[in-house]
């Protein structure tokens, strides 16, 4: 009698190898969306404070459209560097300029809302965001994955 494994035995231990490779690339690929989703909420908060830093040189926040990803957030003079480099998101493509940070300023100056949609739309800190940011954010397209950030 020849000694060895059976086409079905060999089978199985492949099906069962193939399943839990599958399930370690699901659960590398959730932790993955974690990790940019920390990226993207640790990106809102150092812009948050390049913000407030602007704020208290200039007794408002920067107008729409005045906030360039990618490039140096600086005084209008060009004397103060806030930030070496506003951030992309950690998904940014540059082929298509997607996704990308959203910054907007309240209508007085006073107060701005800046968002990043999360790829975990069931981060508590969403909801969170929101609430804490519903006046600054008010009027703006503010989607269920969309985490937000205000000056407070």
């Amino acid at each position: 009698m020849k000694k060895g494994f059976t086409l079905i035995e060999l089978l199985v231990v492949i099906s069962i190898i193939g399943i839990l490779a599958a399930l370690i690339m699901v659960n590398f690929n959730a932790a993955r969306e974690r990790t940019r989703d920390v990226q993207r909420k640790s990106d809102l908060d150092q812009i948050k404070k390049a913000l407030r830093m602007y704020y208290n040189d200039n007794n408002f926040y920067p107008v729409n459209g005045t906030l360039v990803w990618g490039s140096p957030f600086q005084s209008i003079s060009g004397g103060m560097i806030y930030m070496k480099i506003l951030p992309h998101d950690p998904s940014y493509q540059a082929a298509t300029g997607t996704p990308e940070y959203s910054y907007n300023q309240t209508l007085t100056g006073q107060d701005f809302c800046l968002k990043a949609s999360l790829e975990n739309k069931s981060d508590g800190d969403i909801n969170k965001s929101q609430t804490r940011c519903a006046a600054a954010c008010s009027g703006i397209a503010i989607d269920t994955d969309d985490y937000v950030a205000c000056a407070d």
